[in-house]
């Protein structure tokens, strides 16, 4: 993975190629003084005004034999944060929230915040306001790699890095099946292996509309999306919904910064997927959690990613992280 390709998979870069099949979104450049508040390992304070008040009174007696007794308590001590203000900044992410209809799903270049929604209310990206944002922004791994890290598994490390305009996305919401979600892997502009995003569960319309699942996602791929990109080598993310229509999600740099899901990198890298037709790549055994070949089982299988064979909880790379089975992983559709 070239940090060229990193830099291709940016939102803003292939976002204009794909708009007609995608999400329909906003861009909107992110102020340094917002990116130096992003970074700030200070107090969480996400807007106006917030008083903290500690109360520390400690009392310890200890008795010795001549009943000496020592007894001591600290003063109230009260801190004022005052959280900072970016008021221009403000007032156009709140038109652009509204013109989405209100309610966004929010992302930096690359990544979302999927691994700070736990401190969210109900556990959702969904967003009504730029403090909802940066309250996720700030409790983000994902986003601090964005801003701090975006070429650190980059192979061309030699090179000096480009420089990047960070910008904030604001994409529309509404609410998508898990099980509508899966993931597209592109070498050299060939489809050779496509997963489910949601892989730990299992979905019965999957299982019943396999060959049409499989063909949709095929015709989009050669249709509006191979030949297209800037790189040959990438991985994209789509969406199919109840109508049987293909959604692109997000592009991903083909290598270990992207989840490979229910393959390894290395199976990927090497060609030995590619030798397969994708349609007969992975086989998902709901009732075993197994995955085998085409000819090793004659159940009606899904047919979506990973290797024959191998249990499922191992059909994972090294190293990758573990993958939401929250809706939270797209956006909305326009």
């Amino acid at each position: 993975m070239k940090k060229e390709q990193v830099v291709n998979c940016q939102f803003s870069v292939w976002y204009p190629i794909f708009k007609k099949h995608t999400i329909k979104s906003l861009i909107l450049p992110l102020p340094q003084n917002v990116i130096d508040y992003l970074l700030d390992d200070g107090t969480l304070v996400v807007s106006g005004r917030y008083q903290t008040t500690h109360t520390h009174t400690h009392t310890h007696t200890h008795t010795h034999t001549h009943t000496h007794t020592h007894t001591w308590s600290d003063d109230e001590t009260t801190t004022t944060v005052t959280a900072p203000e970016f008021p221009e900044f403000t007032s156009k992410v709140l038109e652009a929230i509204n013109s989405l209809g209100g309610r966004v799903f929010p992302k930096l270049n690359w990544s979302a915040p999927r691994d700070a929604n736990w401190i969210a209310l109900n556990s959702s990206l969904q967003c009504r306001s730029l403090s909802d944002i940066f309250l996720l922004f700030k409790s983000s791994d994902f986003i601090t790699h964005d801003l701090t890290q975006p070429f650190l598994q980059c192979s061309d490390q030699d090179s000096p890095d480009p420089v990047i305009n960070y910008e904030l996305v604001l994409r529309k919401w509404s609410e998508l099946i898990p099980g509508g979600e899966f993931r597209c892997f592109v070498k050299e502009n060939k489809l050779i292996a496509i997963s489910p995003r949601d892989y730990t569960q299992y979905y019965q319309h999957i299982l019943k509309q396999e060959e049409q699942i499989s063909q949709a996602i095929q015709d989009f791929f050669s249709q509006h999306i191979q030949y297209n990109f800037l790189d040959e080598d990438f991985v994209f993310d789509v969406y199919r919904d109840s109508q049987g229509r293909v959604w692109l999600i997000d592009l991903n740099p083909f290598g270990e910064v992207t989840d490979s899901l229910l393959f390894t990198w290395g199976e990927l890298t090497s060609g030995e997927v590619a030798e397969q037709q994708v349609s007969h790549c992975i086989l998902y055994v709901p009732y075993c959690n197994t995955l085998w070949s085409l000819n090793e089982c004659s159940v009606c299988l899904w047919t979506c990613a990973g290797r024959p064979g191998v249990p499922l909880h191992h059909q994972r790379g090294d190293g990758a992280t573990q993958p939401l089975s929250e809706l939270q992983n797209s956006t909305g559709l326009c």
